[in-house]
């Protein structure tokens, strides 16, 4: 699987006093992207997570590049990056969905954990959705 695409549309709680979506929302798409691709690829988070796998965050970087606005709708594409048993990461464009102008990229670094919060080795049934094959 190459890459997903989420439509959103911009909420008015989603913008700050000038307007334009606040900073952080950008992370919440990464996110809901994330979860889209996993989805799309076969694996839903809630049944990783019930079998004792926990994503957490090491990284995120974010580059804004034009601002959205509310009531924009916009598509968030995930895609998949170097990824192992351990350090998945992924990649994401933020665009309008109109116009396709580019609104951010980013991406995500994680590392797969135990419920204790330990790192833990993916098992290999999930290797699949996040293109692993060694």
């Amino acid at each position: 699987m190459q890459s997903v695409e989420t439509r959103l549309r911009v909420r008015y709680a989603e913008t700050d006093q000038m307007g334009v979506v606040y900073y952080a929302n950008y992370l919440v798409w990464m996110e809901v992207g994330r979860v889209e691709f996993c989805r799309a690829a076969g694996g839903r988070y809630r049944d990783i997570e019930e079998d004792g796998y926990l994503l957490a965050v090491l990284e995120a970087h974010c580059k804004y590049v034009s601002p959205a606005r509310y009531d924009d709708e916009i598509v968030v594409v995930a895609t998949m990056g170097e990824a192992n048993a351990r350090l998945p990461r992924f990649d994401y464009e933020i665009k309008d969905a109109v116009t396709e102008q580019l609104r951010a990229t980013g991406s995500t670094s994680h590392i797969w954990c135990g419920p204790d919060f330990r790192p833990r080795k993916l098992a290999a049934k999930y290797w699949p959705v996040f293109g692993i094959t060694k």
